[in-house]
């Protein structure tokens, strides 16, 4: 005789997306238990700066989905209120030079087709629209849909509107399967927890998870750094980034690689980014990397060499080797749902995951096409082969 089920779904996972996961399961009618080794938004949701954006994704399937979650984070943010900090700032990218102008003008060309708002700035109107910009840069693509979150208070506010039942400090060891492989639950440290569903949500840590259940994902941790300053007055007014962000996002270099990413907070402080690198889930400071980050910060905004960092922390961006997350059931696993892999995008693509994946598991037509999505769609290993 089979354990009595404990609740309908079980998320792996309280960053932001299993918040987003288990509200939308909820409002689907499921019964959700959301469970974490660690406090809520513990993990890549508490390092991130909390972007929601469109501007750095080209026309496919992660810009659709980016496109959904935009319209659902607004909804999301209208029912929550202020403790989210959501700021419909908008995104302004810049270009160094000419030729950098013309690749960035004909990307948004393409996003522009796609359903994205991109409206071409020239270099005499950069300062109406950030005032303290370096002078001399050749022009820029102005995105008013990109906006931002505060993200570790918006993961809670999820949470707590979702209604689920919150488990942390409590690691999942297993993921029980029945004699036919179907899902049956979790097995964790201090208890089993039995449902008919799971979703992974375990972000940079998705790839351990699925092996739990006995599968493979190959989910890699990618660092990157944040720069934080003192709080100041408001002094940028959109989230404002160099052209060559984008190329670094979509690359699979290991190596360290920084564009100048620069926004403002309701709180005060202007948030510095973004270096990328591969090095495992060594936390260690990278003098290399901080201060790749100021001398690019500095280069957009001049003004910034005399501001004080206060400090500088790193997180893991949970990355996939074709640089798309990996959404919905996995039939190797039935009653296994993926959510992760969003690499630095999963702030900003937590919405319309977690919508997709409330679809999947009521059986109902998902808003999008997650045939890109799919977890399997990687090479099997040979354990998995021989099953």
């Amino acid at each position: 005789m089979s354990e009595p089920l404990t609740c309908d779904v079980v998320v792996v996972g309280a960053g932001m997306t299993g918040a987003a996961c288990a509200l939308y399961a909820a409002r689907a009618g499921l019964a959700v238990t959301v469970v974490d080794r660690g406090p809520v938004a513990g993990g890549t949701t508490g390092a991130g700066e909390g972007n929601l954006l469109v501007s750095d994704k080209a026309p496919g399937p992660e810009l659709e989905l980016a496109l959904l979650s935009n319209r659902l984070w607004a909804q999301v943010a209208q029912e929550l209120g202020r403790p989210v900090e959501y700021e419909a700032k908008g995104g302004l990218v810049v270009a160094e030079n000419p030729e950098t102008l013309d690749g960035l003008r004909r990307f948004a060309d393409t996003q522009r087709a796609a359903g994205v708002t991109a409206d071409p700035v020239p270099a005499d109107r950069l300062h109406d629209l950030e005032p303290r910009l370096a002078p001399g840069l050749a022009g820029g693509v102005r995105y008013p849909q990109d906006a931002q979150v505060m993200p570790a208070l918006a993961a809670a506010h999820l949470l707590r509107a979702s209604g689920a039942r919150l488990l942390t400090g409590r690691e999942v060891t297993r993921v029980l399967r029945t004699a036919d492989g179907a899902v049956r639950g979790v097995r964790t440290d201090r208890g089993d927890l039995h449902a008919p569903a799971v979703v992974n949500a375990a972000g940079t840590w998705g790839g351990e998870l699925a092996a739990r259940a006995g599968v493979s994902l190959p989910v890699l941790p990618r660092r990157g750094f944040v720069l934080v300053t003192e709080p100041l007055p408001p002094r940028v007014r959109h989230k404002v980034y160099a052209a060559d962000y984008v190329a670094d996002v979509a690359s699979d270099s290991a190596a360290l690689q920084t564009s100048p990413v620069v926004e403002g907070t309701a709180a005060g402080p202007v948030l510095i980014g973004a270096s990328r690198e591969r090095v495992g889930f060594d936390r260690s400071l990278s003098l290399p990397a901080v201060r790749a980050l100021a001398a690019g910060a500095t280069r957009l905004f001049p003004f910034l060499s005399g501001v004080r960092a206060l400090r500088a922390y790193a997180g893991f961006r949970p990355y996939l080797p074709d640089h798309l997350p990996a959404i919905g059931p996995d039939p190797r696993a039935p009653g296994l749902f993926h959510a992760c892999g969003h690499e630095g995008a999963g702030i900003g693509l937590a919405t319309g995951t977690g919508l997709l994946i409330a679809q999947a598991l009521t059986g109902g037509t998902p808003e999008l096409d997650l045939t890109p999505f799919r977890p399997d769609r990687f090479p099997r290993t040979t354990k998995e082969a021989e099953q």
